[in-house]
């Protein structure tokens, strides 16, 4: 009986107990082990990639994830658990270590905002409107917590911003891509895409030519279905082709803008078209059409590269020739100079020759016209004229004309001075290299024979230039034996032309050097090694090849300073041992290169602007604010050839209205 009442009370004692146990359990140790458990499924896991290198939890971690219904509300700790269905797995270790992906790095960040926000998830459980019968209204989650609402927000605004990330990614990436089609379009000639084909007319501006355009490309068509025409045996289409073609022809034969078409030349276009079209239709055929194309492209090559050869041919030959006006004022105003009486052919203050206070420039030409805008140009821009002495030297043949131009345009109050080269008797060929080299039977094979077996026809026609003959163009290596009372001398090219003062050349402090020159070297252009011979051990063993090159055309030289290193000297022994031609090939640039080496002061560059005889793109503003431009090159500007944009700054200084020039023809 005892036995069975305890028994009894046991029961009973179990049964009031149990609501309780189950209440603990649900409330207190569910929570714990589900984080326990999750952390040790994540460890777990952990430990098998890793190798099974840790075998169980750290029990520190687990003592603080029993505390942790402690710390945070149970609103929180439903948030956390919705986040690990979410997102997987969490444990303490994942965050200790930091190897978080994406996914987890947000749960940890957004969960402290969520804990932040568990206080207005409350408030807005308590602002929910409720009805009558106490169901709450929130469109279709009538239902749902509040964290849970706050927890959907949250989402919906995280997909909002990474869907906006995402699309501002594409509109940076489609940016990129647009500029990076047009940088290549850019670069693609527009000569290459065409603006029209001859099969649609395109709506162009009729500025740009394109009906004279369109029937050359009709042309070109049109001679390809004339061959395949004749390849089938459609003799009545080919016949078609021929006639229209000749039309065509026509109208193009003196046209070249649509203004200078005649006014047949659409409606003949228009027909051309028609018969273009019909031979499509029963001709077309690739491979026949590409051939045809490749065949005259090939041919129309060839035209290209002969022309070429052709124009250069044609360009030295009229740089080196004198134009007939040229000659024909040389010619009258020789035969007025030599009936002059000999007491009216000098020039007045011929005192001020040997006057070292002066200002002095040599100019060695054969070209009266070139030879007087160099003087003019000069006096013109010159602050005080009185002071400038000229000293003219040209050749028996010009002597003449030389005189009688300047007797009758005085410049100024300037002085001036004519020689004749071939009155200066020191100058032979016991004494000058070059006309001693110019008698051997060599060196006039070399310039002379025509059939030169190692010279093209052309580059042949290059070393002819009498230029590279005359004694004029060598006569800078011999400044101090013409003018040996003189301290110093502006040296000017025939082909320059002055702009402003140049009395401040005198004052420049050249530092003991005998050269004062521009220098033209940028990069690797006009340095040594592009004209002289470096693999030539005389050249490589003495010069750098490197070192920068300067201009001839206006050159400052300290005639003292010559005299002491025996500049000619030099010049001699290097003109000496070039007589093979081993060293430099021709002109006058390469043996000033070597004689004045380390004996150049660099000028700054706006003393002398180069290349208006052969460089089109010379910058306009450099050409307006230098002292002194050079037309160097082909191009020189009292010929044809002259570019357009660059003579006005020559024919300035040009009297076209003088009597001479107007009996001679010359025109501005």
């Amino acid at each position: 009986m005892a036995l069975k009442r305890v028994g009894v009370q046991r029961n009973g004692s179990s049964g009031s107990r149990l609501p309780i146990a189950i209440l603990v359990f649900f409330s207190v140790l569910a929570p714990l082990v589900f984080f326990v458990g999750r952390g040790l499924c994540i460890s777990d896991q952990n430990s098998t990639q890793s190798g099974f290198s840790k075998q169980k939890v750290d029990w520190s971690e687990s003592s603080a994830l029993q505390s942790f219904k402690h710390l945070f509300s149970k609103e929180v700790i439903d948030v956390v658990t919705t986040r690990t269905d979410d997102l997987g797995s969490l444990s303490v270790d994942s965050f200790r270590k930091g190897n978080l992906s994406a996914s987890s790095k947000f749960v940890g960040v957004e969960t402290l905002v969520e804990y932040n926000a568990v206080s207005k998830a409350t408030e807005l459980k308590q602002e929910t409107s409720q009805d009558k019968e106490g169901n709450f209204h929130d469109d279709d989650h009538t239902h749902d917590a509040p964290a849970k609402i706050l927890r959907r927000q949250l989402r919906d605004d995280r997909h909002e911003r990474r869907a906006a990330d995402l699309a501002q990614q594409d509109e940076k990436a489609t940016v990129k891509l647009e500029n990076a089609a047009i940088q290549r379009s850019k670069a693609v000639d527009s000569a290459v895409l065409g603006k029209y084909n001859i099969w649609r007319r395109e709506n162009e501006n009729d500025k740009f030519d394109s009906t004279v355009r369109m029937m050359r490309d009709q042309i070109i068509m049109a001679n390809v279905y004339v061959n395949i025409a004749k390849l089938k045996k459609k003799l009545d289409l080919q016949q078609e082709l021929q006639i229209w073609l000749k039309e065509i022809h026509h109208d193009l034969e003196e046209s070249t803008s649509d203004s200078d078409l005649p006014h047949s030349a659409p409606e003949n276009s228009k027909a051309m078209s028609k018969v273009l079209s019909k031979a499509r239709e029963q001709l077309y055929d690739c491979k026949l059409v590409t051939g045809k194309l490749r065949e005259m492209l090939q041919t129309s090559d060839e035209q290209v590269r002969r022309l070429k050869k052709q124009s250069a041919f044609l360009s030295q030959l009229a740089a080196k020739t004198i134009p007939y006006a040229i000659h024909c004022l040389s010619m009258r105003l020789t035969i007025e100079y030599y009936l002059l009486p000999l007491e009216k052919r000098k020039f007045p203050r011929s005192e001020n020759l040997e006057n070292p206070n002066l200002y002095h420039y040599a100019v060695f030409s054969d070209n009266v016209l070139a030879a007087s805008v160099v003087v003019n140009s000069t006096i013109m821009n010159a602050k005080d004229p009185s002071k400038h002495v000229f000293h003219l030297v040209t050749d028996k043949l010009n002597f003449g004309a030389m005189n009688m131009w300047f007797l009758l345009n005085p410049p100024g109050n300037a002085t001036i001075h004519v020689e004749n080269v071939d009155e200066f008797k020191w100058l032979n060929s016991s004494y000058c290299p070059v006309l001693h080299q110019l008698e051997t039977a060599a060196m006039k094979e070399y310039y002379f024979k025509a059939d030169h077996p190692t010279i093209s026809g052309s580059s042949n026609l290059k070393y002819r230039n009498p230029k590279y003959l005359s004694m004029l163009n060598h006569l800078r290596f011999y400044l101090p034996q013409i003018y040996p009372k003189l301290d110093k001398i502006l040296f000017l090219d025939d082909d320059v032309v002055v702009q402003k003062d140049l009395t401040g050349l005198w004052s420049v402090d050249l530092h003991g050097k005998v050269n004062g020159a521009v220098e033209t070297c940028g990069q690797s252009f006009h340095r040594f090694d592009k004209y002289l011979n470096f693999s030539n051990r005389h050249i490589s063993q003495n010069f750098d090849p490197n070192a920068c090159g300067w201009a001839y055309g206006m050159n400052m030289f300290d005639l003292k300073e010559w005299k002491k290193k025996d500049i000619t000297g030099i010049y001699h022994k290097w003109q000496n041992m070039n007589e093979d031609r081993a060293l430099w090939k021709l002109g006058t640039l390469p043996p000033g290169l070597i004689t004045f080496y380390g004996l150049t002061h660099p000028l700054e560059k706006s003393w002398h602007v180069l290349g208006l005889g052969y460089n089109p793109s010379v910058n306009k503003r450099e050409i307006e604010h230098a002292a002194v431009i050079h037309y160097n090159g082909n191009m020189k500007p009292w010929l044809d050839l002259a570019m357009a944009k660059y003579r006005p700054y020559w024919t300035k200084y040009v009297k076209y209205d003088h009597p001479y020039l107007r009996n001679c023809n010359f025109s501005d």
